[in-house]
């Protein structure tokens, strides 16, 4: 397949698109439907819509009804292949409790039983440690690709495997898994001693150019997100697929970018994507491509995978059930300065002694609607384990961090700082009064200040500027946002700390994040 020519393709609806490339296959048409998933984040259990306003909110996800939807494709179609791209890990308790040996272990035996073919780790499948990470590898029964993550002595380090073949239907395909090269920008880098992201484009190139000859269709399994995914699409010959993930970019149809089909199935396990190819007389044909929408159901007989989530969440539930205090208000994550945001960013700051509190937008994980708050669904929004860290800046720094925010836009909350800016000559962002606490910021004294041990390590993305002598100390972020809310009781959700347009509007921030 290597070095063949395809015609760019447009894609209106899904319907009969036929792409050019010619590949080997039997004499009779083969027909490949492909089942993915990506960013599930350990949500084996329905979840609320949050998204949808009526009340009470409608159930979606869980492990159970991904499991009846595939098995009841996979009882009707000959020639099936079913595909995770990554970050099965984080946001839920079920990545704390040890199943199989390993944390996390119960979410890959219900994969298991699933019938997942292979999966591509994500960047939060590395949140607990690489040890943890190569037992996840042994449990799963399905095999591990990834072909751009290896050590100095370019060896796979955790169990992963650069590609596998196998073949459905008569047609015999190549699968690539691929991580994003920003990796170290999205992990806690103690976690990744000793690895080494390799260019995603040359490392997909160099097996294409290796598996053509033995294949009939090459599938790239990655964990980058729809614009690199597009990005490979454009840079590597001989490529027919991307299963993509990273993004939660929930693709209703595929997208095709020169000539390479690309699908994604959004997050948290609330759809099931599909794909459909024929391949006949040398042209791959797509025949359908979308998501099925996982409404959760309670009528859907039992199965061994709805019998060991149960018993799992029944676990959690004993254990997590507590409620912790009362919402009088949506805690709604926002691009800017949030209520949950300050919350969280205020309770380090507090819990730490320290004058300002900082936290990036995207380690908070999930919204939470008014009403009882139990500590199963705090550690839903905060389940890392992060460690509450401590460091000193000087005003002048503060001064820098806040222009640096509203000129760069990095996601982050800010707590224990307000000010007020305006644009000064050739549009330069000028602060016209900041204030710490409720005193005027002094760009002289050294104040302490208050973040993850995440946050700190990307603190040159975050803030502009390097963190020096950090002091970390023996409590988690999730330990200190737990006693402030613990504390209070009852919440009323709201902004402390604004950044404000002199001339109006705020200089709420945007942008991507962990």
């Amino acid at each position: 397949m290597s070095g063949h020519r395809r015609s760019p393709l447009g894609f209106a609806a899904i319907a009969w698109i036929t792409i050019l490339c010619a590949v080997s296959v039997p004499a009779q048409p083969a027909k490949l439907t492909i089942l993915h998933t990506n960013d599930m984040h350990a949500a084996f259990v329905p979840h609320e819509a949050m998204w949808i306003k009526e009340t009470p909110r409608p159930l979606v996800g869980g492990f159970a009804e991904l499991f009846f939807q595939s098995d009841s494709i996979r009882k009707i179609t000959p020639a099936l292949l079913m595909l995770d791209a990554g970050d099965v890990m984080t946001g839920n308790p079920i990545t704390e409790r040890v199943y199989g040996g390993v944390a996390g272990g119960a979410l890959f035996e219900m994969m298991n039983r699933i019938g997942y073919d292979l999966w591509c780790p994500g960047n939060h499948d590395f949140d607990i440690s690489q040890d943890n990470l190569r037992g996840i590898v042994r449990l799963a029964k399905f095999p591990t690709v990834c072909a751009n993550l290896v050590n100095d002595r370019g060896e796979f380090l955790f169990g992963n495997r650069p590609y596998a073949l196998v073949e459905r239907g008569g047609i015999r395909i190549g699968i690539i898994g691929v991580m994003s090269r920003d990796l170290y920008n999205l992990v806690y880098q103690n976690n990744l001693v000793g690895i080494r992201v390799l260019s995603p484009s040359a490392t997909v190139q160099k097996y294409v150019d290796e598996l053509s000859p033995q294949t009939d269709l090459l599938i790239a399994l990655t964990h980058e997100g729809v614009a690199d995914d597009s990005m490979l699409a454009t840079e590597v010959k001989g490529l027919d697929i991307i299963v993509g993930g990273h993004s939660h970019t929930r693709l209703k149809k595929p997208k095709i970018v020169n000539g390479v089909i690309i699908v994604q199935a959004g997050s948290n396990a609330e759809n099931l994507g599909t794909l459909t190819v024929t391949a006949d007389h040398h042209n791959v044909v797509l025949v359908d491509g979308g998501l099925i929408p996982l409404r959760a159901s309670t009528i859907r007989p039992p199965s061994s995978v709805s019998r060991l989530a149960d018993s799992m969440e029944t676990e959690i539930e004993r254990e997590y059930s507590e409620v912790i205090a009362t919402l009088e208000g949506d805690w709604m994550r926002k691009d800017g300065q949030s209520a949950v945001g300050t919350f969280v960013a205020d309770a380090q700051r507090e819990a730490a002694g320290a004058e300002v509190g900082f936290m990036n937008n995207f380690g908070i994980r999930r919204d939470v609607a008014a009403g009882p708050l139990t500590k199963k669904t705090l550690f839903e929004m905060l389940p890392f384990r992060n460690i509450l860290t401590t460091f000193k800046l000087s005003g002048r720094q503060l001064r820098d961090i806040m222009v640096y925010n509203i000129e760069k836009r990095p996601a982050i909350q800010i707590a224990g700082m307000s000010g007020v800016w305006e644009r000064g000559a050739y549009g330069k962002v000028v602060f016209t009064s900041i204030e710490v606490g409720d005193r005027p910021l002094d760009e002289e004294r050294m104040y302490v200040c208050a973040a993850s041990d995440y946050f700190v390590g990307e603190a040159k993305r975050y803030l502009g500027l390097e963190v020096a002598q950090p002091v970390y100390l023996k409590q988690t972020v999730y330990a200190a946002v737990e006693r402030a809310v613990r504390e209070l009781k009852t919440i009323t959700p709201e902004v402390r700390y604004t950044i404000d347009n002199a001339h109006g509007g705020t200089g709420d921030t945007g942008g991507g994040g962990r």
